[in-house]
């Protein structure tokens, strides 16, 4: 993307100043004409030939000072001075000033002059590299507001629909004619459902990587299959609480807890395959039970005081509750559980508000590419130039503030596209939303999935394929997230 300098002539004049000058000669033209010349035409022209110079007969002027004929019309004093036929490449006479198609000189009434520069200064007419100007590449500019991009539903211009949790507080005073309208919640739900299903379908067949659920009580993070090192689709729910988890099992969803597991509160059955979280319970009872069996053939189970299974469960119930709302709640759902993970959100009752500043407002959807009823919506970026202090006096430093639901693809984007443009050398400062950290955990892989095939896979799902490339690895962050990134010569530091 290198840039060429605009080879502006030396003898350049300013529309006004040409007409100013155009008017002059033509006057001059007319006293001349009343005069006999010296020489005649082609000897005129000879001798200024010999002279290194190119003369071009220009039309008489008419009018006002003009020493023309009737049928002389006034040239334009913008028009092309050269017959010469135009180049298919050749810009418009508009921008040829600005940025020409070929370095050289510009034509005009002082060509002689341009003709005597460019011998003495051959250099003018190459093209010469500069370094990137992010304010003047067009490319990068473009690359800029496309990494800003992302699709929403719904679209209410002046509620905040990211984050959700927590939000009553921001929409708290501003109009909602919905929340006590029954009929206008049910369209604007029915919309939406519309809308979610759109982008699940998109999901299932690979044209969309993923995209976030964002509700008044929790976020969900759908991903395509290949991403985060899984071979299936994955739904991540964060945070949940004892009775959304109990929901979920009466609708028959299979889900698992990725960090209960790590605390060893999970088990697995002898072929591997993980239990739910009802299943655990039994087999807890049932140890519960066998722990005490050997206290009878000893003949002490009476000395013993054996909980009862009231306390016992009583106990499990505790420790679930502890956990509500926390990143230890996380749920897993994979596979064809997503889909019915899918219809379970869209009959929730409890998906929507009943009271408050949210009442009746369906969850935000919140996706990389479009997709049925979204509206494309743009992050909201500021540049800042500040003086600091240094050893030589002052100098100015640039930042750039960007804010708005930054999605994975965004910040990938975006960092690509500072390595380029800051010559390998920037530091960001992020500020996550707390309750989606925990969707970096590394889940559990079945198998090492092929990269190639992944990627081929995923080739249509509007990632670049280096943002692809970094996604589709197993995420090492675990309930941790990214809080300040670093580059020095094309080398990253980060902490989290």
């Amino acid at each position: 993307m290198a840039l060429s300098v605009p080879c502006y002539s030396p003898s350049f004049r300013k529309p006004p100043e040409v007409v100013r000058l155009r008017r002059k000669r033509a006057r001059s033209r007319g006293a001349a004409a009343s005069q006999p010349s010296e020489l005649p035409e082609p000897a005129a022209r000879r001798a200024a030939l010999a002279a290194g110079l190119h003369l071009r007969r220009f039309p008489d002027a008419g009018g006002r000072g003009g020493g023309g004929g009737p049928a002389a019309a006034r040239r334009n004093p913008f028009a092309r001075l050269d017959n010469r036929p135009r180049v298919a490449a050749e810009p418009p006479d508009g921008l040829a000033r600005e940025q020409p198609e070929a370095p050289g000189p510009f034509v005009d009434s002082n060509q002689e002059n341009d003709l005597l520069w460019e011998e003495k200064f051959p250099e003018r007419t190459t093209v010469t590299e500069l370094p990137q100007d992010p304010r003047l590449s067009t490319e990068l500019r473009c690359t800029f507001q496309q990494s800003l991009i992302y699709w929403l539903h719904p679209a209410l211009s002046w509620l905040p629909l990211f984050p959700r949790i927590g939000a009553d507080r921001k929409m708290a005073g501003k109009t909602s004619p919905w929340s006590n309208d029954a009929t206008l919640q049910h369209v604007l739900m029915s919309d939406w459902s519309v809308s979610f299903t759109s982008l699940y379908n998109l999901l299932k067949t690979k044209l969309c990587p993923y995209f976030y659920v964002c509700t008044y009580q929790f976020t969900v993070l759908f991903r395509a299959a290949g991403l985060a090192g899984s071979d299936l689709i994955t739904a991540l729910i964060s945070p949940t609480t004892r009775g959304l988890r109990e929901a979920m099992r009466n609708e028959g969803i299979e889900f698992s807890l990725p960090l209960i597991k790590e605390s060893g509160h999970k088990k697995e059955t002898a072929s591997g395959t993980s239990l739910g979280y009802g299943e655990e319970q039994a087999i807890s009872d049932e140890d519960e039970e066998e722990s005490f069996s050997w206290l009878e053939e000893m003949g002490v189970q009476d000395k013993i005081k054996k909980p009862d299974i009231l306390s016992i469960k009583l106990r499990k119930e505790k420790h679930e509750v502890q956990m509500d709302h926390r990143p230890e709640s996380v749920v897993l759902v994979k596979g064809i559980n997503t889909f019915t993970l899918l219809n379970f959100l869209i009959n929730c009752k409890s998906l929507v508000a009943t009271s408050g500043p949210q009442a009746g407002l369906p969850p935000t959807l919140l996706s990389p590419i479009a997709f049925r009823g979204a509206t494309m919506q743009i992050l909201k970026a500021r540049s800042v130039n500040v003086k600091t202090q240094a050893l030589s006096g002052y100098r100015d430093q640039f930042s750039l503030e960007i804010t708005g639901p930054i999605m994975p693809h965004s910040l990938h984007s975006l960092t690509m596209l500072l390595r380029s443009s800051q010559s390998g050398s920037f530091s960001a400062v992020l500020y996550p939303h707390e309750p989606t950290a925990v969707f970096n955990i590394c889940l559990p892989v079945d198998k090492v999935l092929d990269r190639e095939v992944v990627h081929k896979e995923l080739t249509n799902c509007g990632l670049h394929p280096n943002t692809l490339e970094q996604l589709s690895q197993i995420p090492l962050l675990g309930k941790s997230s990214l809080r300040n990134v670093v580059l020095r010569d094309y080398i990253y530091n980060w902490r989290s």
